[in-house]
């Protein structure tokens, strides 16, 4: 886990749990037998931290000091706002926590007024607090209770080594930018979407491409078919020029996966048209709200959209779709590899069975899999 961690960068946090939470789906999709309770293990010890790197994510402790210097969700002068605007509540929460320990907005109850968030919809007054403490590094989170977090103050929570070292702003942006292009792979100048987002401006960010190119941390190099130079890491251009083997086997990807960042590039290496569609009303959705990319080997072969029904210790199958051209039951070792794939996610989900939808009886046939 903690090698996935260092190769990533970081990995992305969502709470969204209808077939996983993002950040396990990630780890599931990389590290064998693994249970979603070994990453709280680690941010219970300290080994993982969570902050703001293109959104809410986990990074290796080592990285912190790199981290230092954030903006959050909302940008600074947000949160700075939010201080100001609530100097009698946030006074309070400081000397709570001081006092107490880890604490939740939940543990104000009765003590907060409401502010405005950036939807322009109430929000707690202690919440927006908490995370403007956060983001000027004067607290941190300590623990999560399901989706309920605790903060503390950054000094109990951080090593001191690592509180001890302090690196330079510039430095600091430059290493995020470096943890982008870690985390995807084959990036280019422009990013895609929001992947350099909260990076300084776009001029600035061409300057730190080029200190990075310059010190040899990236290398541009040019892919057969895909406009303009992208960008790899130094230690990784061997993976280019002498690619391993593809494994056989078959992963689920989580739809905040940093391999699925630039969907542009996606469709030109592998012919794979993704977009996440959580935000898109029922009638507009191709596929479904929560689906994951299928990986066989070294391709992208289709989409599966299974929802954990906890209580019941079930993982319905909702839908399957396959890309063009890709028949199941004809790849040499597809069928086995995916009857090994969902075995792994019902012990992920900590369920007993698969239920199959209706429609997918052809699916069910073929891959029906059991604990």
């Amino acid at each position: 886990m903690l090698e996935v961690f260092r190769k990533l960068g970081s990995i992305q946090f969502d709470p969204i749990a209808v077939a996983g939470r993002s950040h396990d789906l990630v780890l599931h999709a990389r590290v064998a037998e693994y249970e979603p309770a070994w990453c709280d293990v680690l941010y219970e010890r300290g080994e993982i931290f969570e902050t703001t790197n293109k959104a809410l994510s986990f990074i290796p402790m080592s990285e912190v000091p790199w981290f230092r210097s954030s903006s959050g969700r909302k940008g600074r002068q947000f949160h700075a706002a939010a201080l100001a605007e609530n100097a009698a509540v946030a006074e309070r929460v400081l000397e709570r926590i001081r006092a107490e320990g880890p604490l939740s907005s939940r543990d104000f109850d009765g003590e907060a007024g409401a502010t405005k968030d950036w939807f322009g919809m109430p929000e707690n007054a202690v919440h927006s607090v908490l995370e403007a403490y956060t983001v000027a590094g004067i607290v941190g989170l300590a623990r999560r209770d399901g989706n309920v977090r605790y903060y503390d103050l950054i000094e109990r929570l951080l090593p001191a080594e690592v509180l001890a070292q302090e690196v330079p702003v510039r430095d600091q942006l430059r290493h995020k930018l470096l943890s982008r292009y870690r985390a995807h792979g084959l990036l280019g100048a422009g990013g895609a979407g929001g992947t350099f987002a909260r990076i300084a401006d776009p001029q600035e960010r061409n300057e730190l491409r080029k200190e990075l190119v310059e010190l040899g941390a990236l290398l541009p190099v040019e892919l057969e078919g895909v406009r303009g130079p992208r960008f790899v890491l130094a230690e990784e251009l061997s993976l280019l020029q002498a690619p391993p083997e593809a494994t056989p086997s078959v992963a689920f990807i989580a739809p905040f996966d940093s391999l699925l960042w630039d969907t542009a590039l996606l469709a030109s290496l592998f012919d794979f048209d993704y977009v996440w569609e959580g935000f898109f009303p029922p009638t507009k959705r191709r596929w479904g709200w929560y689906v994951l990319p299928i990986v066989f080997g070294d391709r992208l072969v289709g989409r599966i959209e299974p929802r954990i029904e906890r209580e019941a210790g079930v993982v319905q199958v909702l839908d399957v779709w396959w890309q063009d051209g890709f028949a199941p039951n004809r790849a040499d070792g597809f069928v086995d590899a995916m009857r090994d794939a969902l075995r792994a996610y019902l012990r992920f989900a900590g369920a007993d069975h698969l239920k199959w939808a209706p429609h997918i009886a052809t699916e069910k046939r073929l891959f029906l899999a059991r604990p």
